[in-house]
């Protein structure tokens, strides 16, 4: 399974480091499990990543792909977003640019952006405040475009 993840080598090695900090062991399923994450695009579910590592192993466990989330979010690789649906979703945070969200109430579909004058501002206002800003996650809430449209 090293051989799916040789183009994400960075990520490898930093799981891999993380799990050897805590006396873990690198299994088959939670490479697995990082490889299916690595390469979905966009936010996913636990539930989506257990569906899709369960069509190339069979045996893989939703604990498993639950517990590997969580470490994968304690060293870095993947971001926990909780859009207000009930469902946690994961993106990953590795060598990724940052960027903000905006969740459509209605039907749930988000909208990433980045805009460098609201990042600015944020840093001006902690610059006044004498305050390190170490992350953030901006959140906006609203109605789509789609939503706005059909009037639901």
């Amino acid at each position: 399974m090293k051989t799916a993840l040789r183009d994400k080598t960075r990520e490898w090695e930093v799981f891999n480091q993380y799990l050897k900090e805590r006396d873990l062991k690198l299994t088959a399923q939670r490479e697995l499990i990082l490889e299916t994450f690595l390469n979905y695009r966009g936010h996913v579910s636990a539930e989506d990543l257990y569906q899709k590592a369960k069509e190339k192993q069979a045996h893989v466990g939703f604990a498993t792909v639950y517990r590997t989330l969580k470490h994968m979010t304690g060293c870095g690789l993947a971001r926990e977003l909780d859009f207000g649906n009930g469902r946690i979703q994961y993106e990953p945070e590795f060598n990724h640019q940052h960027h903000d969200h905006m969740i459509c109430t209605k039907c749930g579909t988000y909208i990433e952006f980045l805009n460098l004058q609201i990042e600015e501002l944020q840093e001006q206002v902690s610059r006044k405040h004498d305050f390190k800003i170490t992350s953030h996650r901006m959140q906006l809430y609203g109605l789509c475009q789609k939503c706005q449209k059909s009037g639901k």
